[in-house]
């Protein structure tokens, strides 16, 4: 099929007025979007990228239709040890501008940028909130590691290069966050911002202690990472009870019902 006449732009800390940042884009006023604009300026000058994908569907001209974060693995925001490597958070094609090999076209960017490198690295899973695997698969990424249900894959670049690693999640790590709902918080995702409001709002309903975590930088990440997905969780007593931004408070409502 062809490709619609589209373009792929390099977000910086310069032109990203011009632009969207993509996710919650309709809400751009919004604390949650607000929150990812200034996070995005600050994580700029730790090498974070993000691409954006223009496409003309025919009615106002260019729209932004997808997209591809990443950033180095020193600096990243999934729960992996992966120095050296480049980290991709996200990628994104929407609606019918899926089939046309365009995230394809995204990722292609990020593996030349990766150049020097170790290689690029990626959570996956069939689950919630993040890619599957077999975009990765199609460009010759491998499973280096596994903590169901998600999976980690790399492409090394450099063939004697130590593959990256989820980092090691103890259940005594879990425990440590005491009972009630622990909250792990950050402002790499748009969508953070209403979930902690929704949760919030149960924890106050249910009476429940509730510790909202906050998380500035990947240290503080590497400190309390109890999830791979590693910006956003949900314990309660020590257990995982929701990572998906979608549909956090109806898993964490759930969860404090049947405890």
């Amino acid at each position: 099929m062809q490709q619609p006449r589209h373009k792929i732009i390099d977000i910086t800390d310069k032109n990203m007025d011009k632009f969207d940042l993509f996710c919650q884009k309709s809400h751009a006023k919004d604390e949650g979007y607000q929150n990812k604009v200034n996070w995005f300026k600050k994580r700029y000058k730790e090498g974070l990228r993000i691409k954006l994908l223009m496409i003309d569907e025919g009615k106002r001209g260019l729209r932004s239709r997808g997209f591809i974060e990443y950033m180095p693995g020193e600096n990243s925001w999934r729960g992996v040890d992966a120095e050296e490597w480049l980290v991709i958070h996200c990628i994104w094609v929407v609606g019918r501008n899926k089939k046309f090999g365009l995230g394809s076209k995204l990722l292609r960017g990020c593996i030349n940028d990766a150049k020097g490198r170790n290689g690029v690295a990626v959570v996956t899973s069939r689950k919630n909130w993040l890619p599957d695997e077999r975009l990765f698969i199609r460009h010759g990424f491998a499973k280096v590691d596994e903590l169901s249900p998600f999976d980690l894959y790399a492409l090394k670049l450099k063939k004697t290069a130590k593959s990256p690693r989820f980092y090691s999640i103890s259940e005594k790590k879990k425990n440590s966050y005491g009972k009630g709902l622990t909250v792990f918080v950050t402002a790499q995702c748009p969508y953070i911002h209403n979930s902690v409001i929704g949760i919030q709002r149960l924890a106050k309903k249910t009476k429940i202690p509730l510790r909202i975590q906050h998380i500035e930088n990947h240290n503080e990440l590497k400190k309390h990472c109890v999830h791979p997905y590693g910006v956003f969780c949900v314990l309660l007593n020590g257990n995982v009870v929701s990572y998906y931004l979608g549909g956090s408070v109806y898993e964490t409502k759930q969860a404090v019902k049947s405890q």
